[in-house]
């Protein structure tokens, strides 16, 4: 069993908020940008690199891969070594990444950088748990919020952006914007974030193998499937070895004194509901949002016809602002309000926005409409709340346990829903050229997804601390 041991300083002095926050987005928005603002350059890194759309879509792929894995193992690892040693290492990480992609001569070295990037994502369970057992409720909640926000992207602008770049200079200047950004954001962190306690025990490498198997084979099915055939060999022995690999990390959870996850939390109604409800709300919304709507409002005929920058302009940029605007204010309430209460909240409204979307997909101002609401409902509200409830649900000795599952969950989603609205569009089309049925068709797939996610999030139990006077930071 696990302990804790503080590793404060004696009189240390009170945590500087406005620091702490800064040094946090500047780690966050670090892996971010990397995450949103290679996505226009990908066919600059077809050409530069001289390789093709497949390949390019895999260092993608693994990036979103490492960043589930990276979620889960760096997480829980720092309950054992410290938020602010694992936040530094994997900014020098992310330092590493930027520094191989801008280099990178070849599509193979390239890759090898999107790993290291991708593990960066473990910056936001590191910056909540932080945030969680420094400051108060209130200021937790406020925190919350603006970190959500970045992680739901910086208003659109770094898409934008990210494009002129690759138009100007190419993609490698991307990387080196990101790479002078993350030396400041680590500077930051070396400032202002500060020791927090840690636990005695030892890392629970078994699991964090067998769940990192279990990831990659489910992962790599989801995103893949649809170019290898979801019925060939390939894709079946990664959906069934993931699968495999999950149980057993089950079963052998259950046997191990200082688990990687807390096999009870799992199978309680605390812990299931919650990462199901996630992974549907990331598999409504992002297969949509990512997938379906750029293909809807760019195609000639049968969808609106817009160019890719009028396409974000009109339909992205607006939710991503509200969003912004949103998530502070939803994490100020929180801890009043309740994290369950606000996810249920959220739950409700985005199926509310999901039902015109669906109805109406012809009209352009109903669908603009729609996504704007979404920015308040799922960006706001879901994604604030799910991070929160995951922090607040965790168990006290295990506090990095449950959080990097969840942002695992975020990844998982997201792949699905991108799976799902892939493969109805091409069905549809019968393998041709999307027509407006197969998009529609693709939001009725997401509808689903919203709407088993508002099943679910029915079902979590509300953690036992939530609205409690127990409270790990400081007041």
């Amino acid at each position: 069993m696990t302990t804790a041991r503080d590793l404060s300083p004696t009189g240390a002095p009170p945590v500087r908020y406005a620091g702490l926050l800064v040094a946090l987005v500047l780690a966050v928005g670090g892996y971010q940008i990397n995450a949103t603002m290679l996505s226009p350059a990908l066919p600059d890194v077809i050409e530069r690199l001289h390789t093709d759309s497949g390949t390019a879509g895999l260092s993608q792929t693994v990036f979103f891969l490492f960043s589930a894995i990276g979620q889960v193992t760096i997480g829980r690892l720092s309950d054992y070594l410290g938020r602010r040693p694992m936040l530094l290492a994997t900014l020098v990480a992310l330092l590493v990444g930027e520094a191989v992609c801008a280099l990178a001569p070849t599509i193979e070295i390239f890759i090898v950088g999107r790993i290291l990037q991708g593990l960066a994502s473990a910056s936001f369970t590191l910056a909540y748990l932080t945030l969680h057992e420094t400051l108060s409720p209130q200021q937790f909640g406020r925190a919350l919020g603006i970190i959500t926000a970045v992680n739901g992207g910086i208003a659109g602008v770094d898409t934008i952006i990210g494009g002129a770049v690759a138009d100007t200079v190419g993609f490698r200047g991307i990387f080196v914007i990101t790479l002078v950004l993350t030396l400041i954001a680590i500077g930051a962190v070396h400032l202002w974030a500060p020791t927090t306690t840690v636990s005695t025990g030892r890392m629970d490498w078994k699991g964090a193998a067998l769940l990192g198997i279990g990831l990659t084979g489910i992962l790599l099915a989801l995103n893949e499937g649809s170019s290898w055939g979801w019925s060939s060999s390939a894709t079946l022995a990664l959906l069934i070895g993931g699968v495999l690999a999950l149980v057993l990390f089950i079963a052998v959870e259950r046997s191990t004194r200082d688990a990687l996850i807390d096999a009870s939390v799992l199978a309680s109604r605390r812990g299931w509901p919650l990462l199901l409800t996630t992974v549907f709300t990331l598999a409504g919304v992002f297969g949509m949002l990512n997938f379906t709507i750029p293909l809807l409002t760019q195609t000639a005929g049968e969808g609106y016809g817009m160019s890719a920058t009028m396409s974000a302009l009109l339909f992205l940029t607006p939710a991503s602002g509200l969003g912004v605007i949103a998530a502070p204010l939803v994490g100020h309430f929180g801890p009043r309000t309740g994290w369950r209460r606000s996810v249920l909240i959220g739950s409700v409204g985005t199926a509310a926005a999901f039902v015109p979307l669906v109805l109406f997909p012809q009209l352009a101002w109903i669908t603009v409409a729609a996504l704007a609401v979404l920015g308040v409902t799922y960006t706001g509200y879901q994604l604030t709340a799910l991070n929160g409830l995951g922090v607040d649900s965790a168990p006290a000795d295990k506090p990095g346990s449950l959080p990097g599952l969840n942002g695992a969950c975020f990844g998982i989603g997201g792949s699905l829903g991108i799976a799902v609205s892939a493969s109805v569009v091409t069905s549809v089309s019968d393998g041709g050229a999307p027509t407006f049925d197969a998009f529609h068709a693709a939001l009725w797939s997401s509808g689903a997804f919203v709407a088993l996610a508002l099943v679910t999030a029915l079902l979590i139990k509300t953690p036992k601390n939530e609205n409690s006077t127990t409270w790990s930071g400081s007041r």
